[in-house]
């Protein structure tokens, strides 16, 4: 009887071994999470389950991008700016506390004043991407000063988790055309939101950005939601924000990439 993969192309058994290899590294990484939720107990928020995303020139975020293939209540939780000594340590505590696995959308300046708290951040397990060396407004750059900034960044990366990014964010998701024609050439994603709670705003109570957090997701009815490790008061409203997740029914979906 002839093997039914004697027919098939090199290429479509590498594709087929690609796909098991991203399904297999998914249903880790859920275990893994299950088995985290189960250490902090019944009332904790938790990872519901982990979406593996291909590398590719792909772009998600209604901002300005197709949705994430996410079900309804489902979220995505993300932080931009960090790693910020005075904050982000908090930050990851919470997050721990609740066995919850977020994106940190980093800079790369802060990556280099920081490294061991960037590291920090990884090793905790949550997914770490781009946001520029500097937090420029990155229309008003030329183009190849928006290419200088990016291979920064990638540098940055290099020399604190000894890879290159595969995902990036754009500050105040102003976007770049000469950027994002690099971006795409080179394969990473680009990543904007759904929606944010607008923790940058001074003198934010944990009760103004959760009533706000839920009022926006009621609308949206889940997706990716921003946030800033970099602000003190996100990081003090960071249990209350994610108690009431969990008490409205909503699911933390954790994003990978291959």
């Amino acid at each position: 009887m002839r093997d039914a993969n004697a027919s098939q192309t090199p290429l479509a058994r590498g594709v087929s071994i690609a796909a098991m290899l991203r399904t297999l590294t998914a249903f880790v990484l859920l275990l893994s999470s299950l088995a985290t939720h189960a250490d902090c107990g019944p009332e904790a928020l938790g990872t519901s389950r982990v979406l593996q995303l291909p590398r590719a020139a792909a772009a998600y975020g209604t901002f300005q991008h197709p949705a994430l293939p996410l079900a309804p209540n489902e979220v995505v939780i993300t932080f931009d700016d960090g790693p910020r000594p005075e904050s982000t340590p908090l930050v990851l505590q919470t997050l721990a506390a609740q066995c919850v696995k977020a994106t940190f959308f980093m800079l790369g300046q802060e990556m280099l004043r920081s490294p061991e708290l960037a590291r920090q951040v990884r090793a905790a397990g949550h997914a770490v991407a781009a946001h520029g060396y500097i937090h420029h407004h990155f229309p008003t750059l030329k183009a190849q000063d928006q290419l200088a900034d990016l291979k920064l960044e990638q540098q940055a990366f290099r020399t604190v988790f000894g890879f290159e990014p595969v995902a990036w964010r754009f500050p105040y998701f102003e976007e770049a055309q000469p950027l994002m024609d690099e971006l795409a050439r080179q394969q990473l994603t680009i990543m904007s939101a759904d929606l944010a709670i607008e923790d940058w705003l001074p003198e934010q109570s944990p009760e103004m950005l959760t009533a706000r957090m839920l009022e926006r997701l009621r609308e949206k009815k889940g997706g990716i939601i921003l946030m800033h490790d970099a602000q003190d008061q996100t990081a003090r409203a960071l249990p209350m924000l994610l108690a009431s997740l969990r008490r409205e029914g909503y699911k933390v979906v954790q994003l990978r990439w291959d």
